[in-house]
């Protein structure tokens, strides 16, 4: 049911009256500590799970995965299967009467909950997260068995369909919420979203139009009448905009309700260099109370994305300066705070990136909160990846759903991923993504959506349906060499030139425990030989052409952070993906990261590369540096090195023919800005027999596509 709008604007001094709150109408609460934990399986019934084995069960807090250390040491050595979690819960009695539900933000794959031994409900996909409706199951003023069966197994029907591409932790591996309220109130179980959904159009600088959908229902046996207020609140708290409208709200089934608000002379949100919110709150009073609440973040932009030119954030052009990053971390697996998702932001903020696409899935909800306060445009996607099994339609468009309504009003976002390389079988695929580009365009409207392919080729049909093509290509690491990159640009240029293309995914991978000092334009992906300065010079002529091409709208690097793949065993280390600028650990940023915070930050860079190949077996050689701030000086133990070119971009220094003497040599960078001497120093150690190479064999060019790792 869908009721037209009942609006009237009502003075400051009215709505005064509401402002003050009478109770926390909304109680959410942590449900976070005192889970038990056991790995199963035990039994073919989960039921039978709490009693006999309370000896065997391990006190855990959330989020927690068991996936902590298999899946990140060992190729196809880790527990995927049937997990269980209980805790006991003692609801108040005078909570009777109320609504409780439960919300997980983060399961990994399939949960199935049991309130005292009754089933509750099941989600499938390890992303998104699901609230799930108790209060009939409760026994109010007792003590109340809460039992949570998770598996992590691949299955056909739930995307990603198999752990290949990466690894799917298993565990309450994010945060769960109780939450009460009363009969009436703001949709809790609309896909676990906030129930409310803030539309936003023709922004400009003198006006917007926005729109507050408002999801309802009402759980006693009578229609109830109620009062819908909505304030949109200043940063520092002054009332922007306020409207209040009464509704009666039916007994039977959810009823929407909407609100129009023109914003006069808007505060914009503009990204890193403005990324203002207002605050939206949405009231729902009965007899004068407040009964329900819920605030949602509300960043007033328009996204533009030109074909061959870029991104115009509000009609000002802004650069798409873009990482990836998967959320895994070394010995915590995906089971993270607040803290390690700040800390992975601040990484990508130095670096000096403009945009992330969050890949493969859905991430954690205080990323794309963070996101919306630090001024990032975002590309958000579900796991629909890698692989087909004709089985997954359901739980794609089930995972797309609960993506977009739960993240609907995060303004940072500007994009829905649909899939990511998937092409056979052809007319399956075709079909299933075209279904999905539509069902986005009906949940959302007003974003862009965007499909992936891993074949440097615009024109595959499964492809076609987005608004956006990505293309991710990794030019002499999965085939041919590093500068093919030039060549193929300039024929999407001519072959293509009205498309928006997004060059989605490029990298090399780089174990800063290899090294050496001359190296091709041709990698060693089937080897265990991945030296970081490989990947440097990767990233050097590779960016060097990217930031030349307008063509590519926006371009990704692949990867922020080294992440777990249980399914490789090659660069010297198992079940690790080490394209990532930055170390699993997050203790070493790389010297491709160096590179681009040279080229994208605003901040100083001075930065002397390869200060990890020590051992130099060249008694002549270039050294690199890296400097923002104007033409840097170099000194070898000392004495002055004049002879500089520039390489790549302008921040891009090589002096030539360095002669280093035997032992050890001491390398000194320094340049002079805004009246202070900036310095970086590093050392390396010279003998003729220094043999850094691991492994001598002259890499061979190959031509096998890239396959997703």
């Amino acid at each position: 049911m869908k009721n037209k709008k009942y609006l009237f604007f009502i003075s400051l001094v009215f709505l005064c009256a509401f402002s003050i709150r009478f109770v926390q109408a909304r109680d959410i609460t942590s449900f976070n500590e005192g889970w038990s934990f056991k790995k199963g399986p035990f039994s073919k019934d989960p039921l039978l799970f709490s009693a006999g084995f309370d000896a065997r069960w391990q006190d855990v807090t959330i989020p927690h995965t068991w996936n902590a250390t298999d899946m990140q040491t060992e190729m196809n050595n880790y527990y995927a299967g049937e997990a269980y979690y209980k805790k006991q819960y003692t609801p108040a009695a005078e909570l009777k009467g109320k609504r409780v539900f439960l919300r997980f933000q983060g399961v990994g794959s399939v949960a199935d909950v049991y309130i005292n031994k009754t089933y509750a409900g099941n989600h499938k996909g390890a992303y998104s997260a699901f609230a799930i409706e108790i209060s009939k199951l409760l026994k109010y003023g007792e003590s109340n068995e809460i039992l949570v069966k998770v598996d992590n197994s691949p299955r056909p029907n739930v995307i990603p369909v198999n752990n290949t591409l990466f690894g799917v932790y298993g565990g309450i591996y994010r945060p769960v919420e109780l939450i009460v309220t009363e009969p009436v109130n703001i949709a809790v179980t609309d896909y676990a979203s906030p129930g409310i959904y803030i539309s936003q159009k023709n922004v400009n600088r003198k006006s917007a139009d926005v729109n507050i959908k408002i999801k309802l229902e009402n759980k006693k046996a009578q229609a109830k009448k109620i009062v819908v207020s909505t304030t949109i609140y200043e940063r520092d708290g002054r009332v922007k905009a306020q409207q209040q409208f009464p509704v009666t709200v039916s007994p039977q089934g959810r009823q929407i309700y909407d609100q129009d608000f023109t914003i006069k002379n808007p505060h914009l949100w503009q990204g890193l260099e403005d990324p203002y919110l207002y605050k939206v709150v949405v009231n729902l009073l009965a007899d004068g109370k407040v009964i329900d609440e819920v605030s949602q973040p509300l960043g007033l932009r328009h996204y533009e994305l030109k074909a061959a030119d870029g991104m115009y954030l509000n009609g000002k052009k802004v650069p798409m300066y873009g990482v990836c990053r998967h959320q895994d971390w070394w010995k915590l697996g995906s089971a993270l705070t607040d803290k390690e998702h700040d800390t992975d932001l601040a990484i990508i903020r130095e670096i000096g990136a403009t945009t992330i696409r969050f890949a493969h899935y859905q991430q954690a909800e205080r990323i794309y909160a963070k996101c919306d306060s630090i001024g990032f445009m975002v590309w958000a996607e579900i796991p629909f990846v890698n692989r087909v099994s004709t089985q997954e339609s359901g739980n794609a468009k089930q995972q797309l759903v609960e993506l977009i309504r739960q993240n609907y009003n995060h303004p940072s976002i500007y994009i829905w991923g649909l899939h990511n390389e998937v092409y056979a079988p052809y007319n399956y695929t075709v079909s299933l993504t075209t279904e999905l580009n539509d069902l986005a365009k009906t949940e959302d409207p007003y974003r862009l959506t965007a499909s992936v392919n891993g074949y440097s080729v615009v024109n595959q049909e499964s492809n076609l349906n987005a608004d956006v093509q990505g293309i991710n290509h990794y030019f002499g690491w999965y085939g041919g060499k590093i500068g093919d990159i030039e060549k193929w640009v300039t024929g999407m240029e001519q072959n293509f030139p009205d498309y928006r293309v997004v060059f989605s995914e490029y990298g090399a991978e780089a174990n800063i425990h290899q090294q050496e000092e001359a190296v091709g334009e041709v990698g060693r992906y089937f080897s265990q030989f991945y030296p970081e300065t490989f990947s440097t010079k990767f990233h050097e002529i590779q960016w060097g052409v990217i930031s030349k091409h307008p063509y590519l709208v926006a371009s990704y690097i692949w990867n922020t952070f080294d992440f777990a793949t249980p399914a490789t065993a090659q660069g010297g280390v198992k079940a690790r993906n080490m394209k990532g600028l930055v170390t699993f650990d997050r203790q070493t940023k790389k010297d491709p990261f160096y590179w681009y915070k040279a080229n994208w930050s605003k901040e100083p860079v001075l930065y002397i590369t390869q200060r990890r190949a020590t051992e130099r077996e060249n008694e002549v050689t270039p050294v690199t540096v890296y400097c923002n701030v104007g033409v840097p000086r170099l000194f070898v133990n000392g004495t002055e090195v004049k002879t500089v070119s520039k390489g790549q971009t302008s921040v891009h220094y090589i002096f030539e023919n360095v002669t280093l003497n035997k032992g050890e040599n001491v390398i000194e960078a320094r340049v002079d800005h805004q009246g202070k001497t900036l310095e970086d120093t590093i050392r390396w150690s010279y003998s003729p027999e220094n043999k850094n190479r691991l492994n001598l064999s002259d890499p061979k060019e190959k031509t096998k596509e890239h396959v997703g790792l």
